[in-house]
């Protein structure tokens, strides 16, 4: 088992089901999950959730976030406004490990009306099983965190420049 992690885990009115299966799911894997809603059906605003889980990772408080809406879109899109957030929907297990591994994504993003709940926990565990390989990765990362203003990008080759 990887080590235990805060997880927080918000969703919009449409995964409030899924999100709380998988909060159960990520306690049981032996992680603290930091639920912040919301609990009932009404409908709610997606970028408010996303933003709000988006915060506590990006400020420290949790060590990753997990996120729900009807595509994932829409709430992956609100949370990726947070500086410091790399968050990207997956709706399958590669996908959801490679983003771990090559994006250093601190965020996953579900789509509640695609994928059951069966595959939503199997994608939640690819993504915390996961780690960041750096090396060549840690550059393309770096220019990501560059051009969101949080440090300098490396320099690009002239290779690299042509396929910008």
């Amino acid at each position: 088992m990887t080590q235990s992690r805060r997880i927080a885990l918000s969703s919009d009115h449409a995964a409030i089901a899924l999100r709380q299966a998988i909060a159960a799911h990520v306690v049981a894997k032996g992680h603290q999950a930091v639920d912040i809603g919301p609990t009932t059906p009404e409908s709610t605003h997606y970028p408010t959730h996303g933003v709000a889980a988006a915060r506590l990772v990006a400020s420290g408080e949790c060590d990753l976030g997990i996120i729900l809406c009807g595509t994932g879109q829409g709430i992956m899109m609100a949370a990726n406004k947070v500086r410091g957030i790399r968050c990207g929907v997956c709706s399958d297990t590669f996908s959801a490990r490679m983003i771990r591994m090559h994006n250093d994504a601190n965020m996953l993003s579900l789509d509640a009306r695609v994928v059951g709940e069966g595959l939503a926990l199997e994608i939640v565990d690819a993504f915390l099983e996961a780690g960041f390989e750096g090396g060549r990765h840690a550059t393309r990362v770096a220019m990501i965190d560059a051009a969101e203003g949080q440090g300098r990008a490396p320099e690009f080759s002239k290779t690299s420049d042509r396929s910008l």
